[in-house]
């Protein structure tokens, strides 16, 4: 039975070391990294760390692994789409003087 090489490297697997490199309570902010990661060409998995509310409450999240070779690069990438989030919501207050109150 062949395999197709292109689906087997769609994602990291399983067996490989991965690392973990995004944390967050929101799945779609988490979404979001995985596109930036997998636009540079970085295979990305989104994991929920769903916990019972009601036995662990405020416990749980969603977590973005990538391969163990890859999480410095996908770390930079990362800090960097956040830096410039930052300057661009900083620029946009700037323009915007009615935001100030």
């Amino acid at each position: 039975m062949a395999t197709d090489s292109a689906n087997t490297e769609q994602a990291p697997n399983p067996n490989e070391k991965l690392a973990r490199v995004f944390d967050t309570e929101q799945e779609s902010e988490a979404m979001i990294v995985r596109g930036l990661l997998e636009s540079d060409g970085i295979d990305a998995e989104v994991i929920a760390l769903d916990a019972t509310q009601d036995v662990l409450p405020g416990v749980g999240g969603t977590v973005v692994l990538v391969r163990e070779e890859d999480a410095n690069r996908a770390r930079k990438l990362i800090r960097e789409s956040l830096r410039s989030d930052e300057d661009t919501a900083e620029m946009d207050a700037i323009s915007d003087p009615q935001s100030e109150g």
